[in-house]
């Protein structure tokens, strides 16, 4: 197991609201972090949530998909576990979230946006509505509970003092990690190889959309 007394810190923040910042702190400060992982999905949607369990005794942390839709089963099965929500302007938010899946069909944004959603570029309304229903769903769930869950703003200046505040390690000698921060602007195009990489993605994704569909999972 990886993490020995210590609590699990659950990442539950949305994907592009500083999950990759958030990584690269809680590593910083000696977690071993585990992220986005497609293959637990799987098991997840299948209800085995030992099988899930088992994936989490090689982290002290995860964070981005599919764990920010799990907490309610994490808080449960995972006593004492601490939670973190990254948020950020909505608008931003969705810019970026638009950009980065693209026009990329997958099983996990299917899930989270829902059937026939997965292209948040195609339906901004629906897209920012499951973002602000993720975030006050996990303020209500811990709205009593005010020392399991931290709600940060990377984008505005958080930084190491609130997170160490929350999680009790001192504050680093190290500037905070702020990832993804500069948008990458190239005049080339993909390379074959990764247009290759793109294809073969596609196909695989059609089917396991197709396959959870006719299972009823999504």
């Amino acid at each position: 197991m990886a993490r020995d007394s210590s609590p699990l810190i659950v990442g539950v923040g949305f994907q592009k609201t500083g999950t990759s910042s958030l990584r690269d702190a809680l590593r910083i400060l000696g977690y071993h972090v585990g992220d986005n992982n497609h293959q637990v999905l799987w098991p997840y949607l299948h209800g085995n949530m030992s099988r899930v369990l088992r994936k989490l005794q090689q982290f002290d942390a995860v964070e981005d998909n599919p764990w920010p839709l799990m907490y309610k089963d994490l808080d449960t099965l995972v006593p004492g576990s601490k939670f973190i929500l990254t948020v950020r302007d909505p608008e931003r938010w969705y810019e970026s979230v638009a950009r980065h899946i693209g026009d990329l069909r997958d099983p996990m944004h299917e899930w989270i946006y829902g059937r026939g959603k997965g292209l948040p570029k195609d339906d901004k309304t629906h897209t920012l509505a499951v973002y602000h229903r993720h975030n006050q769903a996990v303020m209500d769930h811990f709205k009593d509970r005010p020392n399991d869950l931290l709600v940060v703003d990377f984008t505005q200046g958080a930084g190491w003092e609130k997170l160490c505040a929350f999680l009790g390690p001192p504050v680093p000698d190290a500037p905070f990690p702020h990832a993804n921060n500069k948008r990458k602007v190239s005049g080339a195009g993909p390379s074959l190889r990764r247009r290759l990489k793109g294809t073969k993605k596609r196909v695989k994704y059609a089917a396991q959309i197709a396959y959870l569909r006719a299972r009823g999972m999504l």
